[in-house]
Parts: structure tokens; C-alpha cells; sequence
């Protein structure tokens, strides 16, 4: 079987900032469901999966926060015109057939990378889709990334990521990535690594002493030489990342299972939000799926 993992607000933000801003005729802002449902239907056109979820933030990350207050800390809000869309996209999502996954208190990279370990494990092929590179470290013979066509150069389409991808992108096989995150930090989520220590630094490192603790054990023999102090002084930073950017992925299944759209949802709501022409596409699609 293969599966669909979506990252639900990673993809919505890049249909909001693809589309250049369409609204409906009161002036409630449309431009992010319409990269929505076309981004859904293009993913399954593509990729033909047996099962696709979608996974949303509540606001969770109670367990990072607990170690690190500043964790995200950050992120600017989301912008108004999206987050009035949001609600909006979750209800397309359900009405899609394609759940629409979120719980309290929890991150959702960790309920997705969960699920993606999981049906794995069962032997299923799993694809992540999402430009978060969190989720590169659990990459492996059945789950890949799908990432999305960068909005600058958006020609270049949906790329898979799979493990030699992986290592070619960032100089790292999947087993090392949460270490080199650690190493080099990631500014979105306000994590900061150790003062100088960038992509080629870090993977030179692991490649010769293995893992972030084969690092920590020999800071005094380093090169370059600089970062011995910067490294002695760092560790407990370093051992905090490294907890902070690791995906938890032993969290209980999620409702899986393959849903069926409701299509009376699904045209109400195209129809309310003046998506005349998506619901034409839509009529046309779920009434002669032979055609897509």
C-alpha cells in the first residue's frame, strides 16, 4: 500500500504565498483553498496513493516547551489572511476523504512521523509530503520525502527525497540528521547550534566520530582547532538539541484507514467560498474518476 503523509501547514502556507491573492466577492480571502484542493489533487494524481492523511498543529509541543521556553519562540504570527482559511481548509480536508489529523498538546511532525514509522514498519511505502527537513531523519527503505516546487523557481516541481537524496542534500545519511541538526541548529524553530558550525562543518565531524556523542567524547581534538572550547563549553546546549530536534516516533496510531469523500460537504463549501470553477472540476472529477 502507499500512503500520503501531508504536512497540513507546511503546504498551506506555500499555497498562500504561490497564489497571488484571490478572494471571494465580500472580500474573504480564497487564495490559499485554491492552492489547497488543486496541490491535494495534483498529489493524487502524481502519486496515485492507497491511503492519504493530513496532519495539523493545535498548538502543541507542550514537551519542548517544558525544556526549552523559547522554543519557536520566534515565528511570527501567522498572517491574518491565512489563518482566517484555515478552518476552511481543515473542513476541504475532511470533505476530501482525507482526514484531517490533530490533536492537543502534541506537535504534529510527531503524529506524522509516528504514523510514517508505523506503516512502515508494516510494510507499507510511506511518503512524507512537507520541505521540513525534520522529518529527513526517519527517511529509509519505505518512507521518502515529497517535497514541494520551491515558490521561487516552482518549474522544478515535486522532488522525492530518499535516503542517497538525503545524504547528497545535506552530507548526512538519515540515521545522522537529528545529530547534525543539533550541530548546526535550525533557526525556524529557534534552536540555536554551536557559533560558526555550518552544514559542511558538521557532516565533516560526523563522518569521522560517528554521532553527536563521538563528537562531544573528542571536542579536545577537533579541527579546526577553534571550535574545541566553543564545543567543551556547548555540551549541555548540544544534548538539549538533540532532545529538542529528535521526531518522537512512538506516539499511538492515529484513525487511519481509508476514508470516502462527502461530496455534499465538499460542493457546499466550494459553492460558499465562490470556487466556481474548482467545483466544476470537482463534479467532474468524483463523477468520472476514470478521467483524472
Amino acid at each position: 500500500m502507499k500512503c500520503l503523509l501531508v504536512d497540513g501547514f507546511n503546504i498551506a502556507y506555500r499555497c498562500f504565498f504561490a497564489i497571488p491573492e484571490l478572494t471571494r466577492a465580500d472580500g474573504f480571502p480564497t487564495n490559499a483553498l485554491h492552492g489547497w484542493v488543486k496541490s491535494l489533487w495534483k498529489l493524487s494524481d502524481l502519486e496515485k496513493p492507497d491511503l492519504s492523511l493530513v496532519f495539523f498543529d493545535l498548538g502543541g509541543a507542550q514537551d519542548r516547551l517544558a525544556l526549552h521556553p523559547e522554543y519557536k519562540a520566534q515565528r511570527a504570527e501567522m498572517p491574518e489572511a491565512l489563518a482566517k482559511q484555515i478552518p476552511h481548509i481543515k473542513s476541504l480536508t475532511r470533505a476530501m476523504g482525507l482526514g484531517g489529523i490533530e490533536a492537543d498538546g502534541v506537535e504534529s511532525d510527531d503524529l506524522l512521523a509516528s504514523e510514517a514509522v508505523r506503516l512502515a514498519g508494516a510494510g507499507h511505502d510511506v511518503l512524507i509530503v512537507s520541505a521540513d527537513k525534520d522529518f529527513a531523519q526517519i527517511v529509509g527503505d519505505r518512507i521518502a520525502m515529497l517535497l514541494p516546487p520551491p515558490t521561487a523557481n516552482p518549474r522544478l516541481g515535486w522532488r522525492r527525497l530518499d535516503a542517497a537524496g538525503v545524504a547528497e542534500k545535506f552530507g548526512v545519511p538519515p540515521s545522522q540528521m537529528a545529530d547534525y541538526l543539533a550541530l548546526v541548529g535550525d533557526t525556524s524553530d529557534n534552536i540555536p547550534g554551536i557559533d560558526g558550525v555550518g552544514p559542511k562543518t558538521a557532516s565533516k565531524w560526523l563522518a569521522a566520530h560517528g554521532s553527536l556523542q563521538g563528537i562531544i567524547d573528542r571536542a579536545a581534538e577537533l579541527q579546526p582547532e577553534r571550535f574545541r572550547a566553543l564545543v567543551g563549553a556547548g555540551i549541555d546546549r548540544l544534548r538539549l538539541n538533540l532532545r529538542l530536534v529528535t521526531l518522537n516516533t512512538a506516539l499511538p496510531p492515529v484513525p487511519a484507514g481509508k476514508r470516502e469523500p462527502d461530496l455534499g460537504a465538499l460542493y457546499r463549501i466550494l459553492a460558499e467560498m465562490e470556487m466556481n470553477s474548482t467545483l466544476a472540476e470537482a463534479k467532474a472529477r468524483y463523477t468520472q474518476p476514470e478521467l483524472f
